[in-house]
């Protein structure tokens, strides 16, 4: 009997014109496709019926929404039912069709993935060090900052130990949901118990795991159940209060085949991971020796570092086998209790080879501060070094730019320059993703790392990366807290500050301005740097020429003027904001005035600057200075905690009047615009269709301007902002701001019957926050009036407005400080840092504060909604609403303080609810002034 002849290849007539793609480019554009378009697709043929079904497609599908997720058993399933396109008992995989004649290969090792057992793999040997024993000093000396160690009796006495098991954390931990770890851009967790069910019958080719760094705040009775090892207890990031310091601590969770791919700690930090059940391998490279089939992608502009890795399970089995001996990484098999120690930097890939509960810790001590610092400094070639070793280099044809030595007028105004983006070519060389001979003369030592700092920039001005560990204001907090608690690590830490902020640059200008001016030389407390900003001299003088009350309570001036670096040497040059030093009109022949009408160095300068920030050169010669009196007694932020209710409502109605001062305040004449000039805002949408023109001041045009360019990358901020700003609201940010942000502001109708805006902008501080609200002693006095505390006294300046019923206070409030960040625009941004940062969401504290403050925040009357706003005009005249877009588009994240303040509206569905429960209070107020 003839054998059968061959399934006919279905391929050609199944796909059409389509067949000449490999597999893995159909499934990459079907994983572009939404549900509905992949259900219609797998009606065409047979095989798009195939690749429309398989799980790890509908699996992307799922974890793309984010979200809480219940698996229903199938991510097709799992993905319908969450889109409520089949109802939950449903049976949705009924009826499954089979055809010959159809192979993939690529289909094929991706199944093999998703269901090949580890139990069977020989990983019994290992080439890292595994001890019993280890004193701290023997710590300190062969591993510390040197290479990983597997210490295998640290967590014996834990509780952990015998307790967290997943039968025995079910029961207490059921419904806690759990935050998990996928590659997905999107937030996703689970509760425990449909996580337990989820790794009972997943086969999934990369399954999911949990990878929780908020456990100690869901579930906080775990913590009791470990500590850290004697070993690790020296942790620098201790000094900051815990909602200051970035992610240190995670709970990992996961089923077999499950694990981190291949990767450097954040920040450069070590870590130690304490297995409590199951078992893991781990495989590990040295710093700067990148593993194969890993890219590193270095972002030229500020640093940021992406890395392309497969799966841990695809580089065990696909990668690993093919490697030579000697290069293959240090390996070993982590067992039941046992800890392992990963030193800063190293490359590390971990298997879950069974499922496995541990718990890890990342940390920063003396033998590692130095590279974390390092870390942090801006520019893209020494992040780079530190992965991807030598191979960061760029090649001739990826050279640097030559930096640009010509410097606008507006950058003696601001403090972030940037380099154009450029992206460096992907870190691979040869089969191995390394260089052998480059690798041979790779050291991983502070000095020669330090050596690819980019000297043109100044990495206290200069733009951070979005990924840092810690944000650039985090980091001068972190520093001056190490610098008065360990003043034996002065050394350290001020090394640590001249890597990563240039403070030795800070401190060279800081001494040079105190010996021109003849000022006493600054402490030893006060060499490191504490802020960034502009000089506000040109508010100074014009607080001292309307005579504002406003003066009484910012510092007096002593000195200002310019710092200038030629030929390796500072010098100062004396400004009092009149007339034009030599020195800048030499530099800018063509670009400045010195005209009395206008402040070449000012707020609109600086507006400018913010705008076109992108086209900034990179090195600073010629920096601003502006020196004030020193204030006496402490800022609130050392203080608050030491205050009582009364003294700090009187602190709200201090900052109220003093607000309204600054508010009041009139705006200089703008430079190269002239109010008789009128921008019209025309709209484009359908909705605004009756829009025939919306008249702006000049004045409004900048700030309209950066709130808009700000809205364009809305999303993207926001993800990278990520928890705990729910995943939901994320996704409506866009739809809940106008369209048209002009519409924010207060309308009136003028003469020719068009809208025009109702007042102009004012000066904000913009960042009143705890530590730029200065405080004294309180002293006993008497024969004062009990009701001193009204606006009358508050506005004069009196003395008598510090005592009340309650007797004299413990603390006044006397300065406000810090104005280089001052700048213009809605008076009602001025609240977002004082209600969120000082008031910690106190609504008593609001409404002491607008009692106070007494001017109006919105003018708009109720015929003066323009009619383009249709259905939704109600929404724009809500001072909450208004205050609500200006949170969703500042330029920090306040919306982590938000969410972070009142945590029920992490699960809040809409930005209304945002909205009505963070600032509804604003919708009561009324002011008696005009």
């Amino acid at each position: 009997m003839e054998p059968l002849p061959p399934p006919r290849d279905r391929r050609v007539d199944a796909l059409g014109d389509l067949c000449v793609l490999p597999d893995e480019v159909l499934c990459a554009i079907l994983d572009l496709l939404p549900p509905s378009d992949l259900g219609r697709l797998a009606c065409v043929s047979s095989v798009m019926y195939i690749l429309c079904n398989e799980e790890p497609l509908w699996m992307s599908k799922c974890l793309s929404t984010g979200g809480l997720i219940e698996y229903k058993g199938s991510w097709r399933k799992t993905t319908l039912c969450r889109l409520n396109l089949c109802a939950e008992n449903e049976e949705v995989d009924h009826k499954t069709l089979h055809f010959d004649g159809f192979n993939s290969l690529f289909l094929y090792r991706r199944w093999y993935r998703r269901f090949t057992a580890l139990s069977a793999f020989s990983f019994d040997s290992g080439t890292v060090e595994r001890i019993k024993d280890l004193s701290l000093d023997e710590f300190k000396a062969q591993y510390d900052g040197q290479k990983p160690v597997l210490l295998t009796e640290l967590a014996e006495t834990w509780p952990a130990r015998t307790n967290w098991t997943i039968d025995q954390l079910l029961p207490s931990y059921g419904d806690v949901a759990f935050r998990i770890s996928q590659r997905s851009p999107q937030k996703i967790r689970m509760k425990f118990k449909d996580y337990v069910s989820y790794m009972e019958v997943q086969h999934d080719e990369d399954p999911l795991y949990i990878f929780d760094d908020k456990f100690g705040e869901s579930a906080p009775a775990l913590l009791e159940d470990y500590s850290v090892p004697h070993l690790f207890h020296e942790d620098f990031f201790d000094i900051l209060d815990h909602d200051q310091r970035p992610p240190f601590r995670w709970l990992i969770i996961g089923p077999e085949r499950s694990g981190a791919s291949w990767h450097v700690d954040p920040g450069l930090t070590s870590a130690w991971n304490t297995l409590l059940c199951g078992r893991k391998r781990w495989a590990l490279y040295p710093p700067g020796r990148v593993p194969a089939g890993v890219t590193v992608h270095v972002n030229e502009e500020d640093g940021d570092v992406n890395i392309e890795s497969p799966t841990s399970l695809q580089w065990w089995l696909d990668i690993y086998p093919q490697l030579a001996d000697h290069d293959k990484p240090l390996e070993c098999t982590q067992l039941p209790g046992e800890t392992i120690f990963v030193p800063s930097g190293w490359w590390h890939c971990v298997l879950n080879l069974e499922t496995s509960i541990a718990v890890t810790q990342n940390f920063v001590n003396p033998s590692n501060f130095l590279f974390v610092c390092l870390d942090m400094a801006p520019g893209h070639r020494v992040k780079g070094v530190c992965r991807a070793g030598l191979l960061a280099i760029p090649d001739e044809d990826s050279r640097d730019v030559e930096p640009n030595n010509s410097m606008d007028i507006e950058e003696l105004n601001h403090c972030e320059t940037t380099h154009k983006e450029k992206k460096l070519k992907p870190c691979t060389n040869g089969s191995n993703g390394y260089a052998k001979e480059e690798y041979q003369t790779f050291s991983y030592d502070i000095d020669f790392l330090s050596g690819f700092l980019e000297e043109e920039r100044d990495h206290y001005v200069s733009l951070w990366s979005p990924t840092n560990y810690i944000g650039q204001r985090e980091m001068r907090e972190w520093l001056h807290r190490l610098w008065i608690a360990k003043p034996a690590e002065r050394q350290l830490i001020w090394k640590g500050a001249c890597l990563t902020l240039n403070a030795d640059k800070w401190y060279a200008c800081l001494v040079e301005i105190c010996q021109r001016h003849m000022l006493p030389s600054p402490l030893d407390d006060e060499k490191l740097p504490v802020g960034t900003g502009s000089n506000p001299l040109e508010f100074y003088n014009l607080l001292y020429k309307v005579n504002s009350p406003l003066k009484e309570h910012v510092p007096d001036i002593v000195a200002s003027g310019f710092i200038v670096h030629e030929n390796g040497v500072y010098r100062t040059v004396p400004w009092n904001g009149k007339g034009l030093p030599e020195v800048i009109a030499n530099c800018f022949p063509e670009k400045v005035t010195s005209s009395d009408d206008c402040f070449s160095f000012g707020v609109w300068s600086k507006k400018q600057f913010e705008l076109r920030r992108s086209e900034a050169v990179s090195e600073t010669r010629i920096w601003p200075y502006l020196v004030t009196k020193r204030c006496k007694g402490d800022i609130f932020a050392h203080i608050r905690n030491t205050l009582s209710k009364d003294d700090v409502l009187h602190l709200a109605s201090f900052l109220g009047v003093q607000l309204r001062n600054l508010h009041l305040l009139p705006l200089p004449q703008m430079l190269n615009a002239s109010e008789s000039k009128v921008d019209h805002i025309k709209s484009t949408t359908e909705k605004f269709s009756d829009l025939t023109g919306l008249k702006i001041s000049p004045k409004w045009k900048p700030v309209i301007d950066i709130l808009e360019e700000r809205k364009e990358s809305i999303r993207n901020r926001l993800v990278q902002w990520g928890d705990p700003i729910p995943e939901l609201l994320i996704e409506k940010a866009e739809e809940y701001l106008p369209q048209d942000l002009a519409l924010l502001l207060d309308f009136e109708k003028d003469v020719d019957g068009l809208y025009r805006i109702c007042h102009s902008p004012s000066w904000i501080h913009s960042d009143i926050m705890d530590d730029n609200i200065h405080m004294e002693p309180g002293l006993p006095m008497n024969g004062f009036d009990e009701d001193a505390l009204t606006g009358g006294s508050i506005g004069n300046g009196g003395e008598n407005q510090f005592i009340t019923k309650g007797g004299p206070r413990k603390w006044i409030p006397t300065h406000i400080i810090d104005f280089s960040d001052l700048s213009i625009g809605d008076p009602l941004y001025d609240l977002i840092p004082l209600y969120l940062d000082v008031f910690r969401g106190d609504v008593s504290l609001l409404k002491k504060f607008l009692e106070s403050y007494n001017l109006p925040l919105s003018r708009r009357a109720a015929d003066h909604t323009p009619p383009y706003c249709g259905s939704a005009e109600n929404k724009f005249k809500r001072i909450s609403y208004r205050a609500t877009c200006y949170c969703i588009l500042h330029e920090e994240n306040v919306l982590g303080a938000i969410f972070s303040l009142w945590k029920e509206l992490r699960t809040a569905t809409s930005w209304q609810i945002v909205e009505e429960a963070v600032w509804g209070e604003l919708n009561n107020y009324q002011s008696t002034l005009t």
